[in-house]
């Protein structure tokens, strides 16, 4: 495991209503991205990449259902993927796990023009996005 630097993240924990499904759709992605799994009980799971960890529990101290990303608190997670290759390869996957793309009019450049990314919602109303480290050439239009 990498030192961590000063000021990164620790883990981020996420309480949802429904473990297997969160399982499913959060389990899929984060190995996919490189996570693999670090702690496992009964309420919940838990995956590491380098010193970082995320948690996916279903607490019993819950006290409300469905995630809403529009609401104070957490909107999404957003995750560096290699390329624009492995963004639609990871967005196509998706459906089979539990996630919608948003925004498909617009994809893959909904964050702007200059940002390559896939925004994913779960059932459970959790939003991720998935940016391309390497984003493709752009061609300049005129």
């Amino acid at each position: 495991m990498s030192r961590p630097v000063h000021g990164a993240l620790h883990h981020v924990e996420l309480w949802v209503p429904d473990l297997h499904r969160a399982l499913a759709s959060f389990g899929w992605l984060l190995e996919a991205l490189g996570y693999t799994l670090f702690q496992s009980w009964e309420g919940g799971r838990s995956w590491r990449l380098g010193p970082t960890y995320l948690v996916i529990e279903q607490s019993p101290a819950l006290t409300a259902g469905q995630h809403d990303r529009c609401r104070p608190g957490l909107n999404h997670l957003a995750f560096h993927v290699e390329d624009a290759a492995t963004v639609e390869k990871l967005a196509a996957n998706a459906a089979q796990h539990g996630w919608h793309l948003m925004f498909p009019e617009r994809h893959p450049y909904a964050g702007g023009a200059q940002h390559y990314a896939a925004y994913l919602e779960n059932g459970d109303g959790f939003e991720v996005e998935l940016v391309a480290i390497k984003p493709p050439e752009r061609p300049e239009r005129h």
